[in-house]
């Protein structure tokens, strides 16, 4: 049902994840709830079944589509992962959990990888074989598309790639790849029946809840489904709702049209956390927050101009005013909390002292440059404000350069010297292997060294999972050191919910398998 309390699309909440499209999709990829740490997800005891759950998201006008090779935005996602499932899905933490895939194994020298299936059936009763796997990865990889996980998928030989029996498939890959389980869980990397085209108006899948009506940019109904592999939903029916600004969202949940509101900024949260008309859900950990130095050209192909920024960073002050305290600080590393985080480095602090003379050294003393922002994202022009005056006190001159929401993300791909930057939670292998490769699409700080290639290689050809992390250590100690990324810190992603959903996890950054697990919630 549709309520015109829902605007069409104004602003989109994009998924980070792969791609120059998707770069900045969060100001998102944790844990915590307001009051009682646990409490969102303890509820009160025993699941209630029965009831529809209304979530309200923001959406993608009328060109929306519940193709789930095609899913974008949140909704989209969310929409995707309540009809459909992948072979394997991330983890709190970022590491790859079976899904579909029941367990998979490799060969010794890791280029062939046999994934057998578990027993699950699709929503007209069919059962899940590695014929629709084939087909699902095969439409996604089809060189005339633009599906999401296409190039997730790239380690793949789908051509010499094939089923052994109804539930086990061999996967050929086309060079040592030790994150297999990786590549299963990518974003986007549905599984559906051999043969599906049309999905916008009767999709069949093999997730929790089954299709019941659609109507882009407005909303989509969807029902239990019993034969479901993990268990039936304790919900009759989820539906997901457009509301494209935060404030629409918000007024909904407190004037009880819905029970779930995605995507809130850290004023709202403050103003109701604690005070019992909502809950207020914090996802930690969920969205990288950075300033992007291109090591390419001046002033920061000289590696004291970038060692003297990292250092003019006051990364308190930076999530105290750009975030509003919602979120923590960083160390110029990606993904803390996540499976092969370096944290044993000291957390790096302001030292203007130190920055000035790093510079001096660098003969850049009373350097000038421009710093390149944008409202696409939050907290971006507030990040860039703070650290223009931080920056001063070292005697460099930052001259903040707004750029257009709608290029912003391709624009600084490539051009310009300095940018703010944010990222969604993805694996580090992810990270590394999609921006800081000298092949990388989306390389960012323009970070090329054919050493650090071959310390990526070696660690996806190395088996033993603690000499491979030794390797990405090793990794992340460089980019510590004399990477491109001021990672100043991490933003919570935040939740609101009526007073009666129970079961919304609080450890599960965006874009993890229990995020908007709905199947998992109740209404108490």
């Amino acid at each position: 049902m549709y309520d015109a309390r829902f605007p069409g699309l104004r602003r989109r909440g994009f998924l980070a994840a792969t791609g120059a499209a998707s770069l900045g999709a969060l100001a998102l990829t944790g844990c915590g709830a307001s009051g009682d740490e646990d409490s969102a997800a303890k509820g009160d005891g025993t699941p209630k079944r029965g009831g529809r759950l209304r979530a309200a998201f923001a959406g993608g006008g009328a060109g929306e589509t519940l193709d789930p090779h095609l899913a974008n935005l949140f909704a989209d996602v969310a929409r995707a992962k309540a009809l459909f499932d992948k072979l394997a899905d991330f983890g709190a933490d970022l590491s790859a959990q079976p899904r579909l895939a029941e367990k998979w194994e490799a060969n010794k020298a890791l280029d062939r990888w046999t994934v057998t299936l578990r027993e699950a059936t699709f929503h007209d009763g069919k059962p899940v074989t590695a014929q629709d796997v084939l087909y699902s990865y095969r439409r996604i990889a089809d060189p005339d598309q633009t599906f999401r996980a296409k190039a997730s998928l790239d380690p793949i030989d789908l051509d010499a790639s094939r089923a052994t029996g109804r539930r086990s498939i061999e996967f050929v890959l086309k060079r040592p790849t030790a994150e297999f389980p990786n590549v299963l869980a990518s974003f986007g990397a549905y599984i559906v029946p051999s043969g599906a085209k049309d999905f916008d108006r009767k999709p069949i899948g093999s997730g929790p809840f089954r299709f019941v009506s659609f109507a882009p940019g407005r909303s989509a109904v969807f029902r239990r489904y019993d034969g479901y592999w993990e268990g039936a939903p304790h919900l009759d029916e989820v539906e997901f709702v457009v509301a494209n600004e935060e404030s629409a969202r918000v007024n909904a949940l407190l004037g009880g049209q819905v029970e779930y509101a995605h995507e809130l900024n850290p004023t709202t949260a403050r103003a109701h956390d604690g005070k019992g008309q909502i809950e207020i859900v914090r996802l930690r950990n969920s969205a990288m927050q950075a300033f992007c130095m291109k090591t390419d050209r001046a002033p920061f192909d000289d590696q004291h101009v970038r060692e003297a920024f990292f250092l003019i960073a006051d990364r308190r002050e930076l999530v105290d005013g750009a975030l509003s305290g919602a979120g923590v600080i960083g160390n110029d590393l990606f993904g803390k909390g996540y499976e092969y985080y370096a944290d044993g480095l000291p957390q790096r602090e302001q030292d203007l002292d130190k920055a000035r003379a790093l510079l001096k050294q660098a003969g850049a003393e009373n350097l000038r440059v421009t710093l390149d922002t944008s409202a696409v994202a939050a907290g971006f022009t507030e990040a860039a404000s703070i650290f223009r005056d931080q920056a001063k006190k070292a005697g460099v001159t930052i001259d903040v350069k707004m750029g257009s929401k709608d290029s912003y993300w391709a624009d600084i791909l490539d051009n310009g010297t300095l940018c703010c930057y944010r990222s969604g939670a993805m694996p580090i292998e992810a990270h590394i292997s999609q921006r800081l490769l000298s092949d990388s699409t989306t390389n960012a700080t323009k970070w090329k060294h054919k050493d650090f290639d071959a310390l990526y290689q070696q660690a996806q050809s190395t088996r033993d999972p603690s000499a491979r992390a030794a390797v990405y250590q090793r990794m992340q100690r460089r980019l510590y050191t004399e990477g491109g990324f001021l990672i100043w810190g991490f933003a919570d992603w935040i939740l609101g919910t009526a007073r009666n959903v129970k079961g919304v996890a609080t450890k599960a950054p965006a874009n993890t398998l229990d995020w908007a697990r709905f199947d998992k919630v109740w209404l108490a």
